[in-house]
């Protein structure tokens, strides 16, 4: 009975240590596996970005979907790639995505700011109030559109300042789009005085504004007398250009108004101040004046 009880663990101990190596060796592999299959994926979706985004800039393309397809490739290469790493450890997909989607309603009421990002930058890409390149004012912040991503939009201001906005906050916002028509009107205020002919003033006003280059033909400029003040006559120059140059518009007919303005002989606007003279009294004439203290040493007797 001894021999054969010592017989049994003698057989039985090897098994288990066999199995335990064969697990371990099992489980590493799997380790070294779906760790090569992550390091392939992670690098075929970043190489798969740069590819479309290096390909979808010679195809004549909307620049405000070409950056979201690139992301959008590099996300599907990602989640099969964890699918993948899943699977290898013999977890059965179908089991797993309706894990997954219990998990993600539970993440979705979590990360609900996040998940309005992505739904308002969805919506900002159906409706389009605006495209990359375009300047564009949201939320009191101006500056060029760089890119439009599912969570946040890029702009670059004036003086080069890099601005990151959530898609939330812009989707509830008013934005202002300044380049988004072909054609801007430039509006020049020119105070001058009543002692000038307005007649004369819209002349130079619609000469200074015609031999601009940059202001169109088609709408034609004019010239309105918008105010009547108390010095000054407010004209105000409106002409039209192209959205791209209305900067440049801008600055060069203030200057070329000014020049206009001085060689005709145009008097600006100035307030008048006329002069004022009284007689004031030496006294205020609520107060009666005092009388002079006596000298001592006069007894001559008051003057009836």
């Amino acid at each position: 009975m001894a021999a054969l009880t010592s017989s049994s663990v003698t057989h039985v101990t090897p098994d288990i240590w066999t199995q335990l190596q064969l697990l371990v060796v099992d489980g590493g592999l799997r380790v070294v596996i779906g760790i090569v299959i992550l390091v392939i994926g992670w690098s075929a979706a970043t190489w798969a970005k740069r590819g479309l985004e290096a390909g979808l800039a010679r195809i004549p393309m909307d620049l405000t979907l070409k950056p979201l397809l690139a992301s959008l490739a590099r996300y599907l290469i990602l989640m099969l790639t964890l699918l993948l790493v899943i699977g290898n450890f013999g977890v059965q997909t179908t089991s797993l995505i309706a894990v997954l989607g219990a998990a993600g309603l539970a993440i979705g009421l979590a990360l609900q700011g996040t998940l309005s990002n992505v739904a308002s930058g969805v919506m900002l890409l159906v409706l389009r109030p605006f495209r990359v390149g375009q300047f564009v004012e949201i939320g009191g912040k101006q500056g060029t559109v760089r890119e439009i991503g599912l969570f946040t939009t890029l702009m670059i201001t004036r003086d080069n300042i890099y601005v990151s906005m959530p898609n939330s906050a812009i989707f509830g916002a008013t934005i202002i789009n300044y380049t988004r028509e072909r054609l801007r009107r430039v509006n020049v205020l020119v105070p001058v005085d009543w002692c000038n002919d307005v007649e004369q003033v819209e002349d130079v006003l619609m000469a200074a504004m015609a031999a601009n280059p940059m202001v169109l033909k088609d709408p034609p400029p004019s010239v309105v007398l918008q105010e009547l003040q108390e010095y000054t006559m407010m004209m105000r120059a409106r002409a039209h250009v192209r959205s791209p140059d209305y900067w440049k518009a801008l600055w060069s007919l203030q200057k070329e108004i000014k020049i206009a303005l001085d060689k005709a002989s145009i008097l600006p606007a100035v307030t008048r101040q006329a002069p004022v003279t009284r007689a004031e009294p030496d006294v205020p004439g609520n107060r009666k004046p005092q009388a002079a203290p006596d000298q001592p040493g006069d007894d001559r007797p008051p003057v009836p």
